[in-house]
C-alpha cells in the first residue's frame, strides 16, 4: 500500500484515505440516481444508463487513483448531461445515439489535446491571480451546489430567497450543518464523514432518509437493459448517421466543440482550484511536468485519466464523464493520494447492488459537507490583491460567475475575457500568454455559436 500510493510522502494514512474516499463518494452518490433519470428523458433505458454511469465512474476513478495517484473521482458531469438532453437532443433534434457519438468524439479530442500537452500548457498559461480566483470560486460553487441540492434557496419569487423553513429536510440540513461545523471546530478526525452519517441516521425518524424500491431498477434488470446503449455509437444509428446529413455537419462540429470546451475547462478548474492549495499538484510537480517527456508528472497522468473517461463512458452509454468538483469534499477530509479514488471506485461498484440504500442518503446529509469544504477552499481568495482593481476585476468574474452560471468553464471564460480587457486597457497586451488569447477567443466563439443555434 505504501509503495503504491506513497502515503507517508504525501502526509496521510490508510485510515484517513478511506474516510476521504467515503466522504467523496457520499457527496457525489446522487449522480447514480440523477444521471439515468435525466438521460431517460432522451429515450434511453434507465437501467442501462444506471449501469453505464457506475461503470464509467469506476473505470475513470480507478485510472485516476492507480495511474495518477491523486484523490479525484470521476462520473458523468452534471450540466453536461443536461446539455446532452435538453440542448442536443431536444433543441437540436439529434437522437441520443448521435449525441453519445458526439460525446465519444469529444473524448478523443480531449485525449489528443492531452497527449499533445495542450491542456497542460493551458494550465501553465493561467496567471497565478486567476488560479487563486478559480480556487476560491470553486469554493463558492461547491457551497452553492450544497445549498441548491437541499433546496434551501427558493426561486419561487422574482429574486432568490431563503426558503420557508417548513420542511423536515431543511431542519435536518441545518442540524447537519451545525454538527459538521462543531466537529470541525473541535478538530474531530473524520468530521465531515461523521456529519454525513449521523445526519442521514437522524433523517430516518424525521422521514427524510427513506428508501423507495419502486423508484429503482434491480441489478439484473439493469444488466438486461445495458445492451441497448453499450456500443451503440459504433452502429449505423451512432457514428454511422452522425455525418450522413451534409447540411448538419457544421452543427455537429459546433456541438462537439461545445462539449469539449466545457469538459476541458471544468476539469482544469477543478484541478487548479483544489490541487494547488492542498499541495496535490505542487510547484515541484509542475516543474517536473515542464521538463519530463511522456506522462511522468501527476498532473500529466491526471489529465490523461480524465481525458480517457469520457470516451469510455460514451461506449457504455452515458454523457461526458468528468472530474467531479465534489472530490473537494474528500480532499477536505484529508485525502491526498489515489487510495482515496480507489475507495470511491469500490463504493461505486458496491452501489450497483445496493443502489436503493446508497440513494437513500438525502441531500440534507451531504449538503453540509459541500458547504464546509467550500468555506475551506475560499481561503485561496486571500492571495489576490483585491486593492489592485486591475487584478480584482478578472478575479471577481472568475470567482463569482461559476457559481452564478452554475458552470466552472463559464467562470473561467469570464475571468479570461476580463483579464484580456484589463491588460489591453493598461497597454500590457504583451503580458497575455498566446494560449490565453486562443482560449479566450474560443470561449467567445463558443458563446456566439451557442447563441446562433
Amino acid at each position: 500500500m505504501e509503495k503504491l500510493f506513497k502515503l507517508k510522502q504525501n502526509g496521510t494514512t490508510v485510515g484517513r484515505e478511506i474516510i476521504a474516499g467515503l466522504t467523496t463518494f457520499f457527496a457525489m452518490a446522487y449522480i447514480i440516481a440523477v444521471n439515468p433519470t435525466l438521460l431517460k428523458n432522451a429515450g434511453m433505458e434507465w437501467g442501462a444508463v444506471f449501469l453505464a454511469t457506475i461503470i464509467s465512474s469506476i473505470v475513470g476513478t480507478l485510472i485516476m487513483g492507480l495511474v495518477a495517484n491523486v484523490p479525484y473521482a470521476q462520473a458523468p458531469g452534471m450540466g453536461l448531461n443536461a446539455f446532452f438532453v435538453y440542448t442536443v437532443c431536444f433543441a437540436l433534434k439529434f437522437t441520443w445515439q448521435q449525441a453519445l457519438s458526439m460525446v465519444f468524439i469529444c473524448g478523443l479530442i480531449n485525449i489528443l489535446i492531452t497527449v499533445t500537452k495542450v491542456r497542460k500548457y493551458i494550465i501553465k498559461a493561467i496567471p497565478r491571480s486567476l488560479q487563486n480566483a478559480i480556487g476560491g470560486g470553486i469554493g463558492i460553487f461547491v457551497a452553492y451546489i450544497g445549498l441548491l441540492n437541499v433546496g434551501i434557496i427558493s426561486f419561487d419569487s422574482d429574486v432568490p430567497a431563503l426558503a420557508t423553513l417548513n420542511q423536515p429536510s431543511f431542519w435536518l440540513f441545518l442540524i447537519g450543518l451545525a454538527l459538521t461545523i462543531i466537529l470541525l471546530v473541535c478538530k474531530v478526525k473524520g468530521a465531515i464523514l461523521i456529519g454525513i452519517v449521523v445526519t442521514a441516521l437522524l433523517g430516518i425518524p424525521m422521514g427524510v432518509t427513506v428508501t423507495n424500491a419502486q423508484d429503482t431498477v434491480s441489478f439484473m434488470e439493469a444488466c438486461r437493459q445495458l445492451p441497448t446503449t453499450f456500443g451503440v455509437i459504433f452502429t449505423s444509428e451512432g457514428l454511422g448517421s452522425l455525418f450522413s446529413d451534409i447540411a448538419k455537419i457544421p452543427l455537429v462540429l459546433v456541438t462537439i466543440f461545445a462539449f469539449s470546451l466545457s469538459d476541458t475547462f471544468d476539469t482544469i478548474g477543478t484541478f487548479i482550484g483544489t490541487g494547488r492549495r492542498t499541495g496535490i499538484f505542487s510547484d515541484e510537480d509542475e516543474r517536473a511536468m515542464e521538463t519530463s517527456t511522456g506522462f511522468k508528472s501527476k498532473l500529466d497522468k491526471a489529465l490523461f485519466a480524465d481525458a480517457t473517461a469520457t470516451s469510455i463512458g460514451a461506449i457504455f452509454g452515458t454523457s461526458n464523464t468528468t472530474t467531479y468538483v465534489e472530490s473537494a469534499a474528500g480532499i477536505g477530509a484529508g485525502g491526498r493520494t489515489g487510495l482515496t479514488s480507489v475507495v470511491v471506485a469500490l463504493c461505486f461498484a458496491v452501489s450497483a447492488f445496493l443502489a436503493t440504500f446508497v440513494s437513500a442518503i438525502p441531500f440534507a446529509a451531504t449538503a453540509p459537507a459541500l458547504i464546509v469544504v467550500g468555506i475551506m477552499m475560499m481561503s485561496a481568495f486571500k492571495e489576490i490583491q483585491w486593492d489592485n482593481f486591475d487584478e480584482a476585476v478578472p478575479a471577481f468574474f472568475a470567482g463569482v460567475f461559476m457559481a452564478i452560471c452554475y458552470s466552472i468553464s463559464y467562470g473561467i471564460a469570464a475571468g479570461f475575457i476580463f483579464y484580456c480587457i484589463t491588460k489591453i486597457c493598461k497597454k500590457q497586451a504583451k503580458e497575455i500568454h498566446p494560449i490565453l488569447w486562443v482560449a479566450t477567443a474560443l470561449f467567445i466563439l463558443n458563446f456566439v455559436l451557442l447563441a446562433l443555434i
